[in-house]
């Protein structure tokens, strides 16, 4: 089905286009950091061989570059729904390695007898979940990092303390991919909201959903690791 670009036409600027357009490689350089984590996971912590993940997310994270190279600024639905699909595939993968990595944890798997392969697991799994996440909430928000690029809603789902502060000129300022990093790091550190504010239903369910893997994720190896020290 063709898709309809929403893009302004060609020959306009905007204060926004030239102001605040996102670079793509943070965002790249994530999904690149991830891709690497999951292939360094033992087998049975994948959700599929170690080449076949990584070659899907390579080749989609490709399509966005190459249609949309240097700053995320281009609106389209097409690129829209790669975007959503590489990060849902991202997410599923990390999801998957922190059920698998509990149920060896509570079941007596191959990683889990020695404290040092455990601790090895359970930080890549650790950091894929944080990448994940961030990238989860760095799509969602506003819309995605394009729309935000041509302007914020008037009623943001995350609320960055440079929104709610107006003697921070909020509407000047636009997230980076860096402050959704910061969020989905602290968020898995504390458990809860620290200086974001999720407004929305499904930021409150996606940042809930990561303090319990990263609860789970935490407790779980360091108490296991633990006890295969003692």
């Amino acid at each position: 089905m063709a898709h309809e670009d929403e893009s302004e036409p060609a020959g306009s600027s905007t204060p926004a286009d030239s102001a605040y357009g996102e670079s793509r490689w943070p965002m790249a350089a994530a999904v690149l950091a991830t891709m690497i984590l999951t292939v360094l996971l033992p087998d049975r912590l994948r959700l599929a061989p170690a080449w076949v993940l990584p070659t899907i997310e390579g080749l989609l994270l490709l399509a966005l570059v190459a249609a949309d190279p240097g700053r995320i600024s281009r609106r389209s639905r097409a690129l829209r729904a790669v975007s959503v699909l590489l990060i849902s595939v991202l997410a599923t993968s990390a999801v998957w390695s922190t059920i698998k990595l509990i149920d060896d944890m509570v079941h007596g798997g191959p990683e889990t007898s020695s404290a040092s392969a455990l601790l090895q697991a359970g930080g890549s799994v650790y950091a894929c979940t944080v990448l994940a996440f961030s990238l989860l909430y760095f799509e969602l928000d506003g819309g995605g990092a394009a729309a935000r690029d041509h302007s914020m809603p008037a009623s943001p789902d995350l609320a960055f303390p440079q929104q709610l502060s107006p003697e921070l000129n909020a509407g000047l300022w636009r997230p980076r991919y860096i402050d959704y990093l910061y969020l989905g790091l602290t968020n898995s550190m504390a458990f809860s909201p620290t200086d974001v504010m999720p407004l929305v239903p499904w930021a409150k369910i996606i940042m809930g959903v990561q303090s319990v893997i990263s609860l789970l994720i935490l407790g779980l190896v360091v108490a296991r690791a633990v006890n295969v020290l003692v």
